[in-house]
């Protein structure tokens, strides 16, 4: 066997290591509405959200000392902090926050749908922290998901967007946001450091939070059921961290673009969950709609995006709004 050879099948066995890997990740965090919708049955939802990003933040301190990312050397520096203070505000509270309370009104198959565009929007806030002219395609197909998920929304409320429904707007909005500035901000620190360190940096203010809710609401606490506690397990251990593992060991693996495109089963993935969990039946329209949006994604996620004409001094962008979104799945 020649030496182009060999090399061929290492690169195709590492692109297939990286896709199994990155698939696990996906479907880890697939089931993040199904089991939110286990907790938040018992629990409060704003205890849930932020409980979870304390065990998470745990977990997260341990991977930084085993990597040897806490030395002073390997800190975040300066401006940084703020950056990763974005990426918190956004992925660690935002999202998990709205979404679990959406949960206490919305099946999850719903939120699977309106949140499928959370890859198109990190896209439009990449492209706009990284001075982008996203094409005329990819605006279509921003506005045609967006019509697509409100349509959606519209058609399971009886002619009218809900409560729940401006809960996962705002859910998908704040988490694009985290995710986009996360994902920049990755490319200097790696992205597993990234979200161990969004995750450890809301930790003095929300373990005041979280104390309180815990006091406040500690007779439901004592009452909640296996079923609520294995809910609030998962998203607080596989959601918010276990999940992330497999994610970036896969796009280290796989390659950003390749392993990426998983993140379009997502939605199914979860609609699967929401039913095998929760029972909810899947409808046929329910499908139609996921696929519609997928679609739309996939052909946003393909255009071209071009670059605006650098700031004299700026450091050159070593990446595009597309694998900003692929290196942080919801």
């Amino acid at each position: 066997m020649t030496s182009s050879h060999r090399t061929t099948g290492v690169q195709a066995h590492a692109a297939s290591g990286g896709m199994l890997l990155g698939l696990a990740g996906v479907a880890i965090f697939s089931q993040t509405l199904p089991f939110t919708r286990l907790a938040v049955a018992e629990l409060d939802p704003v205890l849930v959200a932020l409980s979870r990003a304390m065990v998470a933040a745990l977990l997260a301190a341990a991977l930084l000392w085993h990597r040897g990312a806490l030395s002073a050397a390997r800190r975040p520096r300066g401006a940084q902090w703020w950056r990763l203070a974005v990426s918190s505000a956004g992925v660690v509270v935002g999202f998990p926050l709205f979404s679990s309370m959406a949960m206490q009104e919305v099946p999850a198959s719903h939120g699977a749908i309106v949140i499928g565009l959370m890859p198109l929007a990190t896209a439009v806030f990449a492209a706009w922290f990284g001075r982008e002219r996203p094409s005329p395609a990819f605006w279509l197909a921003a506005l045609c998901g967006s019509a697509l998920v409100v349509g959606f929304a519209m058609w399971q409320g009886a002619g009218a967007l809900h409560h729940a429904d401006w809960l996962l707007f705002a859910a998908t909005v704040l988490g694009a946001l985290g995710y986009a500035e996360g994902g920049k901000l990755s490319r200097e620190l790696g992205g597993l450091e990234t979200i161990s360190w969004a995750l450890i940096v809301s930790v003095p203010v929300l373990a005041p939070v979280v104390a309180w809710l815990g006091l406040h609401h500690a007779a439901q606490i004592a009452g909640a059921s296996w079923q609520a506690w294995v809910g609030m397990a998962y998203v607080s251990v596989f959601s918010m961290f276990v999940g992330f593992i497999f994610w970036y060991a896969g796009l280290a693996k796989g390659g950003v673009a390749r392993v990426g495109q998983i993140q379009l089963l997502q939605p199914f993935l979860t609609l699967a969950g929401g039913a095998l969990l929760l029972g909810e039946p899947l409808d046929l329209p329910t499908v139609g709609f996921a696929v519609a949006v997928i679609a739309v994604v996939a052909l946003g996620r393909r255009t071209a995006v071009k670059g605006l004409a650098p700031v004299a001094g700026a450091p050159a962008r070593t990446g595009s709004a597309e694998s900003v979104s692929a290196a942080r799945p919801q």
